[in-house]
């Protein structure tokens, strides 16, 4: 599709579940506060286990939502998802009615799905037999669950899908959403990520890879984002969304912007199955061909939610793919990695890092990266480190890298 053919895309609402706070309001102040979401593990006794650390939602209640009878056919990933989403049209005062259902969809992306279910019903399957698993085990455990039973809490009619990409999903959900608004299909779209997969088979599986930190003696400073001291990424959960329209559309109607969505690029390393390509060059070229997409010129980049996750192999990797893709404009652009406040989301980070690179632009605040104590020699950018910053930011990239190669990277601009 030509530029001049495709619709502008903004952003006109905002929710996050998190683990540093349940509101929009929430999740911003802990951000710009640096405040720490990881702690011991609560929803499982994680005794026997080499991670017992985590950052886990704390407080929720999805009967603040949805009905009683609704949330226990819920897992909690879909849980996550519904709240936010409710969230984000209210903050963007967006009504969904019969004459403009079918205009709007849903797009929800996560890694793991209805993990909970599955262990739970596993335990009834090998304990009391198949006749006692639940009617309800398999709609609520598939991944598409989240997007569909967020379309039906809503009423919306429109395109819907669901996106599984391991850590890329949430944006992958958030930057096909843009392409559908941009080719006229939908006037506005929910989407992005969530995840609930602190669970005892969620936490075993990804230690067996080697993929989490084991610093269990000492959480908070567990997650560290391109320290030389980092030992592997925190898993988190929760639920980011973002509610986008096509400008005419939110012009009409009177709504406010957050930021404009401007660019969408993603690659694959085709390389391995959880190791990331030597020196990012995939990486790199999926930030070269977001801000291509968005006609950005590398040197107005002002701001980088990093994917950050905090393991030896992706940080320098990440490093390395942004001196690639920005050149020598790589040392004067703020990067963070929230990560290291609210663990890693899997398949939701993409979500709330989107929520979070929005309202850095709005409120001109690059939020910190937390316990950057002694910094990498391979990752010497300027990371925020353990304060947030004041700084006009006209435009930011979110970047999301996932198990499989996935690269994902959008753009935003300051909404002219």
């Amino acid at each position: 599709m030509a530029n001049s053919d495709r619709k502008r895309v903004v952003v006109t609402g905002l929710g996050a579940i998190t683990p540093i706070g349940n509101t929009l309001d929430e999740y911003w102040a802990g951000l710009t506060a640096g405040k720490n979401g990881v702690g011991m593990i609560t929803h499982f006794d994680p005794a026997r286990h080499d991670c017992r650390i985590a950052a886990e939602v704390k407080g929720f209640d999805a009967l603040d939502y949805v009905e009683r009878k609704e949330a226990k056919r819920m897992d909690r990933f879909a849980q996550f998802a519904v709240c936010a989403s409710k969230q984000a049209l209210a903050d963007a005062d967006l009504k969904i009615t019969e004459l403009n259902a079918s205009q709007i969809g849903v797009i929800v992306g996560t890694g793991v799905g209805g993990l909970k279910v599955l262990e739970d019903q596993q335990e009834i399957y090998l304990t009391r037999g198949p006749d006692r698993c639940s009617p309800f085990m398999i709609p609520m455990m598939i991944s598409n669950m989240a997007a569909g039973l967020v379309a039906i809490q809503l009423g919306a009619r429109g395109p819907n899908m669901c996106t599984v990409t391991a850590c890329a999903a949430g944006s992958n959900a958030i930057g096909e959403a843009f392409r559908l608004i941009q080719g006229g299909y939908a006037k506005a779209m929910v989407c992005g990520g969530t995840e609930s997969a602190i669970t005892p088979l969620g936490i075993a599986g990804f230690a067996a890879c080697k993929a989490v930190s084991t610093c269990n003696d000492d959480p908070s400073h567990a997650c560290r984002p391109f320290d030389v001291q980092r030992d592997g990424f925190v898993m988190g959960e929760g639920s980011g969304i973002l509610i986008l329209e096509e400008l005419e559309h939110a012009l009409d109607r009177g709504a406010k912007i957050y930021a404009e969505v401007v660019g969408y690029g993603m690659t694959c390393d085709a390389y391995h199955m959880t190791g990331q390509i030597p020196g990012g060059v995939e990486a790199a070229r999926a930030m070269a061909l977001a801000l291509q997409d968005g006609n950005v010129s590398p040197d107005t980049v002002d701001y980088i939610n990093a994917h950050g996750t905090s393991t030896p192999i992706n940080d320098p990797t990440e490093t390395a793919a942004i001196k690639k893709t920005l050149g020598d404009r790589a040392y004067k652009v703020a990067i963070s990695s929230t990560k290291s406040m609210t663990g890693h989301l899997l398949g939701g980070a993409g979500g709330i890092e989107g929520v979070a690179t929005a309202l850095a632009i709005k409120h001109s605040v690059a939020p910190p990266t937390i316990n950057l104590e002694t910094p990498d020699p391979e990752c010497d950018l300027d990371y925020v480190a353990n304060a947030a910053r004041s700084m006009p930011i006209n435009v930011a990239m979110s970047n999301s890298f996932g198990f499989g190669g996935h690269n994902v990277t959008l753009v935003f601009k300051k909404y002219q």
